[in-house]
């Protein structure tokens, strides 16, 4: 049977008003076969995955636009940035007219709570008040209508009934010359209250994806490329694998590529948050975006496109920013029920305070200040937002965070699994003895041991290879050569019968090893490879993965954060035992092979307590899948975005640590915000009810309301990375 096809979909959403229309639109998304559906208010897309052999996405269109809404395929950036912009400035002017419209109104009001009594004709606040009403308020009318049609509710509801309730009682006291006073300048100056906090709302949501923006505005424009002997510029976008650029001092690199002349120095601060530049030479890799800031660089184009480092980055920002943060789903419980339990109250305080004798209009202004002062925008935006601006601000710092869930996650982390080769270690060994027996010599040594390890592909095997390489020794010719995964290599070289290994490799061969000189090189924390020739022990070869410079005061940070580490090595255990006690790691577990680390993290696991895993993404897989959050760090080239739910630009275990403080920061945000949202409901409903706020007041209230909870997540930006420099 075959395996099910899932396709994704990216949609911008238009014509979301608030918490309870993201809500209606993701429950509507999710009940259509096949069809898994993320609507994010704070962003206005939805993210679906879908099996095309059940619906389209054509299919997928429509049934959002039965919903109420409007949709269309998610555009690049830079086209959403030009129409988000263009409604804006729509916005602007619909906001300006109506607020030269109730000017009038709102000075009359002002007037007569300083005491002076100037009132406008009835038949002038009705000129006023009609076009704010029926063509500034109209989007209230249309969103309301589509809500209701489609079997929910929403803000537009609540406006649009609060604010219709006062215009036409307004209009009945006018034309019947009833004994009541009007409120026309009410519902206009509710309407332009309301416009008034969309615009600063969308202006201040704007900000937040403003991280996002800096990352697509990195990359050139134009190239220069070597064509035909000629030096042309070309679009970035016409660059393809193996075309040859030219970068020049001062310039950033158009696509990934990799160093063919030239020696320079590139700032990589976009990619890795570090402020440090790094030498570049022949051979080195190049990433689009980055800065040359010295010499002049000929490169050859090896990812261009979608395929670049930074499009990768770009992609995994947007995924983490549409996603959706577990402590939302309260808020999104609450948005269902909020308007129907917000008209029921209204209601409600219109029948109470008519039955207790104090008249249809005081009664009606009350159940319009209810109405009114409810919104559930700051509800739906306390959590997106705030993630938006965290993973934007993480990217600037080499810290790329899949989805919102492993943001959350992460500062709960009770124990941290660590690889120590490529983690702890900088991952690239080097030799730093040559222990010959008497009678052979190191030349012979190294030249024997490195003949068999040029046709291995394991790291110390490589190691070997290029010391050997690099002190110019020419190596003799292998016959017969075989490997054993995970213990060593044999063959015949210059005629005599060769093993190469590991020295519990050696000694189950037989090969008899000098117990007290190994025991002094595995206790300096050396790893130890024997070389065995015609059934006699030929001598011994110390190498050394040095440790990071940070790693002490990265494990140091992680444990004062209350965070237990663990390192897992496949050492032997006299060497991990000195690894560990250098960065002062008092448990781990030697002599661990790659396929066993899964095993490792799930046992942890079962004390029943959070568990994250640090590797390189790539050997440590099966271990990143297991742990509850997985970092992997990026390893030269390789970079591991697919492979874990944070990726650290930077090979540095302190990025760990900032990562989880990250969390805790954005967490604490979050928890301000659904406490300001909640607690501005919980506050505001029962004042209006008690007829303790004038409608026009709530108004006021309830536009502000969503910009401060936008204005607290934009607080995140502030955060920096405290264990390097960032910019």
């Amino acid at each position: 049977m075959s395996a099910t096809h899932t396709d994704h979909a990216e949609l911008q959403i238009t014509g979301m008003r608030c918490a309870s229309c993201s809500a209606r639109l993701e429950k509507s998304l999710n009940q259509l076969p096949g069809v898994c559906a993320v609507v994010n208010i704070a962003t206005e897309k939805a993210s679906l995955s879908f099996d095309p052999a059940q619906i389209t996405e054509g299919a997928l269109i429509e049934a959002v636009r039965k919903t109420g809404f409007d949709a269309h395929p998610a555009r690049d950036f830079a086209a959403e940035k030009q129409e988000r912009l263009a409604q804006l400035r729509r916005e602007q002017r619909l906001f300006v007219t109506s607020l030269a419209l109730a000017s009038p109104l709102l000075l009359e009001m002002v007037g007569m709570l300083l005491g002076f009594h100037v009132m406008l004709p009835i038949w002038l606040e009705w000129l006023l008040a009609t076009p704010i009403q029926f063509w500034a308020g109209s989007r209230f009318y249309i969103g309301a209508w589509k809500a209701l049609r489609s079997g929910g509710s929403n803000m537009d509801v609540l406006v649009a009934l609060g604010t219709s309730a006062a215009y036409f009682m307004s209009c009945a006291v006018w034309l019947f010359e009833l004994d009541q006073p009007v409120y026309f300048e009410a519902s206009a100056t509710l309407i332009t209250l309301v416009l008034m906090g969309k615009l600063l709302e969308a202006r201040a949501k704007g900000k937040a994806s403003a991280a996002l923006e800096s990352l697509f505005n990195l990359q050139p424009k134009l190239a220069h490329t070597e064509r035909n002997g000629q030096l042309l510029d070309v679009s970035v976008g016409q660059l393809r694998p193996d075309d040859i650029f030219i970068v020049r001092p001062g310039e950033s690199v158009p696509v990934d590529g990799v160093v063919l002349d030239g020696v320079s120095s590139l700032d990589e601060a976009m990619l890795t948050g570090e402020s440090l530049p790094r030498a570049k030479q022949s051979g080195d890799t190049v990433y689009a975006a980055t800065l040359n800031q010295q010499g002049l660089l000929r490169c050859r184009a090896m990812a261009v496109g979608s395929r670049t480092q930074l499009s990768a980055i770009i992609r995994l920002v947007e995924q983490a920013q549409g996603s959706k943060a577990p402590i939302q789903r309260l808020a999104d419980r609450i948005s269902a029920i909020f308007v129907p339990t917000v008209l029921v109250i209204a209601a409600l305080t219109f029948a109470a305070w008519w039955l207790a004798g104090a008249g249809f209009a005081t009664a009606l202004i009350n159940a319009v200040a209810v109405l009114v002062i409810a919104c559930p925008c700051a509800l739906g935006l306390a959590t997106p937002t705030a993630v938006v601006v965290a993973t934007g601000r993480a990217a600037q710092a080499g810290i790329l965070i899949r989805d919102a869930a492993a943001l959350e996650r992460a500062h709960q982390l009770k124990v941290l699994v660590v690889d120590k080769t490529g983690t702890l270690t900088a991952g690239k060994p080097v030799v730093t003895a040559l222990l010959p027996v008497a009678g052979v010599t190191a030349h012979e040594l190294l030249a024997t041991a490195a003949a068999l390890a040029q046709h291995s592909t394991h790291p110390l095997s490589r190691t070997l290879a290029e010391s050997a390489a690099l002190q110019g020794i020419a190596l003799p010719e292998v016959f017969g050569f075989g490997e054993l995964t995970g213990q060593g290599l044999h063959g015949d070289v210059a005629g005599a019968a060769c093993l190469l290994g590991s020295p519990e490799f050696l000694r189950l061969q037989g090969i008899a090893l000098d117990q007290a000189q190994l025991m002094q090189q595995l206790r300096q924390g050396q790893t130890v490879i024997a070389l065995a020739r015609s059934a006699r022990l030929a001598g011994l070869i110390a190498l050394a993965d040095p440790v990071r410079d940070s790693s002490r005061a990265a494990v140091a940070r992680l444990q004062a954060l209350g965070v237990r580490v663990v390192m897992l090595s496949g050492d032997n255990p006299e060497t991990a035992a000195a690894i560990a006690a250098e960065v002062g790691i008092s448990e781990f577990r030697a002599e661990v092979l790659p396929q066993d680390k899964a095993e490792h993290v799930q046992s942890l696991k079962q004390a029943g307590e959070l568990v994250g895993m640090v590797g390189d993404g790539i050997n440590d897989a099966p271990a990143l899948a297991a742990a509850d959050v997985s970092f992997a760090m990026k390893s030269g080239s390789d970079i591991a975005i697919e492979a874990a739910d944070i990726t650290l630009m930077r090979n540095d275990l302190m990025s760990v640590a900032d990562a989880l403080d990250l969390s805790k920061v954005t967490l604490a945000k979050i928890r301000q915000n659904l406490f300001f949202a909640f607690g501005y409901n919980i506050l505001g409903i029962p004042l209006a009810a008690l007829g303790m706020l004038d409608p026009v007041i709530a108004g006021a209230a309830m536009a502000l309301s969503s910009v401060s909870v936008v204005s607290n997540a934009l607080l995140l930006k502030r955060w920096a990375p405290r264990g390097h420099n960032s910019r």
